[in-house]
């Protein structure tokens, strides 16, 4: 198992995504709704009857994919979580999903559960139901003033 940071984990998820999406054309574009299919693909490793160690690989690349996910859709960055913290022997890993509102999640430690405990720990659900996300993204997101804010923001306090 490599030696995890959160400077790494998008590249993580990159190279899952890279190596799902090579033979088939699979909807991996880092939305919620993409989680469901990678529950399928979990459910996939787990019909095979492999043991997690024999899956450790590809699980850290689905659960730096979940983290993503977090960080594209909910505003989450990874986080490193240093030695001797509480989180870190609660979650397993080293590295963790802070969430805007300052919360720390374990998209990695959630899809060890997915694949040990099976569909009842679906990863679509995991991300539907945690706290802590940004609103949901609207229309007007990413357009811009010439003064660099937000449009329709005269205070520049949104977007």
């Amino acid at each position: 198992m490599p030696i995890l940071r959160a400077d790494d984990m998008g590249r993580h998820a990159s190279a899952f995504v890279e190596r799902a999406t090579a033979k088939a054309r699979l909807p991996l574009d880092y939305t919620a709704a993409s989680l469901r299919v990678v529950d399928r693909l979990v459910d996939g490793l787990r019909r095979g009857g492999a043991r997690r160690e024999d899956v450790a690989g590809p699980l850290l690349g689905i659960g730096a994919y979940v983290g993503e996910v977090l960080a594209h859709e909910a505003g989450a960055v990874w986080v490193d979580i240093p030695p001797g913290h509480l989180l870190r022997s609660v979650f397993a890993h080293p590295v963790g999903s802070r969430m805007p509102d300052g919360r720390v999640w374990n998209p990695l430690g959630r899809t060890v559960n997915r694949f040990e405990l099976g569909p009842q720990e679906s990863l679509q659900t995991y991300f539907l139901t945690l706290h802590g996300r940004r609103p949901p993204r609207t229309r007007t997101r990413g357009i811009r003033a010439p003064d660099g804010r937000a449009a329709g923001d005269p205070d520049g306090l949104t977007g």
